[in-house]
């Protein structure tokens, strides 16, 4: 290394004695710094101590500069640090210096030299440059700084085979580009970059000559735009000549031409804009899709508008225009607030219009559908909550829709809807109150069932005989009381009838108040007993009064608006143990032993008549006169007081059954526990008061049961429905046990079993179809995936979040992930001596990657009893890289259609899509 100066001074300190070695000048105007190491070194041997060192060249009218051994600063010229050691004696020239044009710490590195040219000004970096300067950073192979010029070049360099390697890296604030060369002037921030690569949100943009204007403003020369994460080699980009490209904003470019595959296309656009702000989103048109049907003719479907209305909720605007008159609209919003809440909700629309005017297959129809789905942070406020999930309209409206194809959802017999509010109250005793509206909808029998509002509240349990140590101990101490009020407003009503003056004319209105006494204790020390009463009181709006009409011979019913009540209460209580049994095998076994745990229980309740509430009225029908009883309450809507008393005991067996198993792992030395039985549990009940006639006095015993199989991946269910009474040649049920009768000592009326199994080689966290289960269908793939037919750019397969990247490691091993979902279902009737099979089918749905850019996948099934192929659906899906193709195919039934989709990934260019599509015959 060279110092140039024209005086330099070198202050040496002796660390063992203190003494200062001072003003030693070196006169010429250059000095080799081997002479002054040379130097310190003698020093050093005299005071027999290392020492430390300050070098200080001096420049005539210029400050001092501070040299260390870390990574190299610029030369003198280009750094203005100033030294704070004792200043020169010489008188300080008057001429004013030259202002330096690097007014800010320079520092830069490399790996073979750092050359300074003092002639030419050159600071040469060579090998793993590195220039840092305020916010500039550059890395390349090498870097030339010309301080004459204001100016800094960078490059690629040759390794030893002769390959152009370390290409430069120029980062400028949040703007970074990988161009092969650069020249940049520090004084203008004017550069020419060449071969520019650069990544502005989604996109990457590569030009052959980049002209940087200033901060804000670049432009490009021959350059070519994509979402490709290969821009050396992309599957697709759009090539212009001339673009003007504002970092963090927009790129307006001119003649804009698409090129896939390295071969240009025929569309191209006189000019193109890319918006690149900086929020998550922007507002903005969403091209429209051309798509043609025999019955409805040519249409433009999925065209509308992004609407960005602020960081916390949008609006998507969509809709469907068919040249016959058909035209479907969509509106969907998102929300979100942190810490507070987030929902989203949708509302679709279409005018359907089959055929023409005139033809005999002309048909008309409205349907729509709203969904709405709201949850609350907890964290918000943990006394209140707030919850909607909605799905209302019309019954026929999966059935009909010409936007969404999913088996699952045009089977479903029930929509339902719910709204809630839940206020809890901080008092002693504690008391809480809801307001609720629900909705169940039946979609083939098209009947409603809205209640709006439904009002609870209720206060918690009141231990009255408690003392004041708090212990709850025996039947007196554990009696208590709650207060509970609900109040409904129902409306009962169909599609055609829906928010129509009819619907709110039959509405039915009531409270109902109920005090719950109870209390549980125990009896010889493994007996749990329990016993309570409730009393309750209902109020309604609405009741009826019957009589005889004899002018048209029958009986009137007149709806009586007013107040009134009933008032009703009963007692109950009930006995129930837990029997642990255990059956030991020998430790040697493979089962060592099986544990049973049997709950037996036995109920009993009690109601009175409440004859007070009955009233009679004459019927006098061709000279017959006769009296029937009715009560004002009928049809109400918390039902109508008991005439019957009730005595009925009821009992009920629940089992579970347990194994202890030797685990295979010889290393282990506890058994392992496997669960045979889940549950099998017996009830049935017994009426003291059954006359033989109309009521028997023995219930069916109903059987049910479930358990798990294969580390918990088959669930298997069943059920059976035993009688045992006998029944007539008629197939009524007689008032004579079975045995008796020469059969068995139970009657099989009824019997099922489900089984359900799903296995895969991925990780367990595969996605439900959440919107197919939220249209009404199941949450797994066994009817198809839910699809949208008018936005296919979401993937139509299931992603898994344990799932990591493939791994090709060779060529005839490379792992194909798959899943496959099994579900089989049988049913037996014998209600009536028919003793047949009424159901036996099973569906499959099976997914694999067929190569690593290839996903394939069905759903289809098989009825054994009408001997047929059932609901079945293909699909496929192309992994392009940057692009998606997708096609599914549901060959057979009533919804058969075929999709095909094409489409660049990328959410930015999305509209750049290719959907084709058949008419869906419904």
């Amino acid at each position: 290394m060279i110092i140039f100066a024209k005086k330099l001074y070198v202050s040496l300190t002796c660390q063992k004695t203190s003494h200062n070695f001072t003003k030693i000048v070196f006169k010429p105007l250059h000095t080799n710094l081997f002479n002054i190491v040379l130097i310190s070194f003698f020093l050093t041997i005299g005071c027999g101590k290392s020492y430390s060192q300050e070098i200080k060249p001096k420049k005539k009218s210029l400050p001092a500069v501070k040299q260390t051994n870390k990574p190299a600063t610029a030369p003198a010229a280009a750094t203005p640090a100033v030294s704070t050691a004792t200043v020169d004696t010489i008188k300080i020239d008057s001429i004013k210096p030259k202002k330096q044009f690097l007014d800010a710490p320079t520092k830069y590195k490399a790996k073979d030299y750092a050359k300074y040219d003092k002639k030419n000004k050159l600071l040469t970096l060579y090998n793993e440059a590195e220039l840092y300067y305020k916010d500039v950073e550059l890395k390349s192979g090498i870097i030339i700084l010309n301080l004459e010029k204001d100016e800094v070049y960078a490059g690629r360099i040759k390794d030893s085979s002769g390959v152009l390697v370390q290409y430069p890296n120029f980062k400028q604030g949040t703007n970074e580009v990988q161009p092969d060369s650069i020249r940049f002037n520090f004084k203008t921030k004017k550069a020419l970059i060449y071969n520019s690569r650069t990544k502005q949100g989604e996109l990457n943009i590569k030009a052959s000559v980049t002209k940087k204007e200033n901060d804000s403003v670049y432009f490009l020369k021959g350059a070519r735009i994509t979402t490709a994460q290969d821009i050396d080699n992309p599957e697709y980009y759009f090539q212009t000549s001339r673009i003007k490209f504002v970092p963090g904003k927009k790129i307006v470019a001119g003649l804009t031409q698409m090129v896939i595959a390295d071969v240009p296309t025929p569309l191209a656009l006189p000019y193109g804009f890319f918006p690149l702000s900086k929020e998550k989103s922007v507002s903005g048109i969403i091209i429209p899709s051309y798509n043609d049907s025999n019955t409805r003719g040519f249409s433009l479907q999925n065209g509308g508008y992004y609407f960005a209305l602020s960081d916390n909720y949008d609006l998507t605007v969509l809709g469907d225009y068919y040249t016959n008159g058909s035209y479907a609209m969509r509106f969907e919003s998102a929300y979100a607030k942190r810490y507070k809440y987030r929902g989203n909700i949708n509302v679709r629309f279409e005018n359907l219009i089959n055929s023409e005017r005139g033809y005999p297959d002309y048909s008309k129809q409205n349907i729509y559908n709203i969904q709405w789905s709201h949850s609350k942070d907890t964290k918000s406020n943990p006394n209140s909550t707030f919850s909607a999930s909605v799905n209302m309209g019309s019954s026929k409206y999966f059935k009909r829709s010409i936007n969404q194809a999913n088996i699952g959802s045009n089977l479903n017999n029930t929509l339902s809807s719910s709204i809630s509010y839940n206020k809890t109250f901080n008092t002693i005793p504690g008391s809480r109150i809801s307001l609720s509206a629900t909705h169940q909808q039946n979609t083939q029998t098209e009947e409603i069932l809205m209640t709006l509002p439904n009002f609870q509240g209720s206060i918690d349990r009141i231990y009255p005989f408690v003392g004041e140590n708090g212990v709850k101990k025996g039947f007196f101490k554990n009696i208590n009381l709650q207060y509970n009020v609900t109040g409904k407003n129902n409306f009962k009503t169909t599609d055609s009838l829906f928010f129509k003056p009819q619907m709110f004319r039959d509405a039915q209105i009531g409270m109902q108040h109920s005090i719950p006494i109870s209390t549980n204790f125990k009896i010889f020390k493994y007996f749990s007993a329990g016993a309570s009463t409730n009393y309750q009181e209902t109020w309604v709006t609405k009741t009826i009064d019957k009589n005889y009409d004899a002018s048209k011979g029958q009986v009137a019913s007149t709806t009586v608006n007013g107040f009134d009540a009933f008032r009703t209460y009963n007692f109950s209580t009930n006995l129930g143990t837990t029997i642990y049994g255990t059956f030991n095998f020998g430790t040697d076994k493979k089962i060592q032993s099986i544990r049973h745990v049997m709950r037996p229980s036995i109920t009993y309740s009690y109601t009175p008549s409440f004859e007070r509430y009955y009233d009679h009225y004459t019927v006098d029908a061709a000279g017959r006169i006769s009296t029937d009883e009715y009560t004002r309450f009928e049809n109400g809507i918390y039902g109508a007081p008991g005439k019957e008393n009730s005595n009925i005991v009821g009992f009920s067996l629940s089992n579970t059954f347990e194994a202890k198993v030797r685990d295979s792992d010889s290393t282990k030395t506890e058994p392992k526990k496997i669960m045979l039985l889940n549950n099998l549990n017996f009830s049935t009940s017994y009426n003291f008061n059954a006359n033989g006639k109309e009521t028997l006095a023995w219930q069916p015993i109903i059987v049910s049961g479930g358990t798990q199989f294969f580390e918990n991946k088959m669930n298997v269910n069943f059920g059976a429905v035993l009688n045992p009474y006998a029944i007539d040649n008629a197939g009524n049920v007689i008032n004579m046990y079975n045995i008796e009768n020469g059969g068995s000592l139970f009657r099989m009326t009824s019997a099922n079993i489900t089984m359900n199994y799903s296995f895969s080689n991925k990780g367990t966290g595969k996605e439900k179809n959440t919107q197919s289960q939220r249209n009404g269908g199941r949450n797994d793939d066994l009817f198809g995936t839910n699809t949208d037919l008018n936005d296919s750019r979401n993937s139509q397969f299931a992603n898994d979040p344990d799932r990591e990247e493939d791994v090709i490691t060779e060529f005839f091993s490379s792992k194909l992930p798959w899943d496959m979902t099994m579900a089989y279902s049988l049913t037996y009737s014998n209600a009536n001596r028919e003793n047949k099979i009424t159901g036996n089918s099973i569906m499959i749905s099976a997914n694999m990657d067929i190569t690593p850019k290839w996903k394939g996948g069905v759903s289809t099934g098989f009825d054994f009893v009408q001997k047929g192929v059932t609901f079945t659906q293909f699909r496929f899906e192309r992994d392009l890289l940057s692009w998606r193709m997708a096609f599914n195919w549901q060959p057979m039934g009533t919804s058969s259609n075929w999709n095909f989709f094409i489409g660049i990934k990328s959410g930015m260019l999305s509209d750049i899509k290719w959907n084709k599509r058949s008419t869906i015959n419904r």
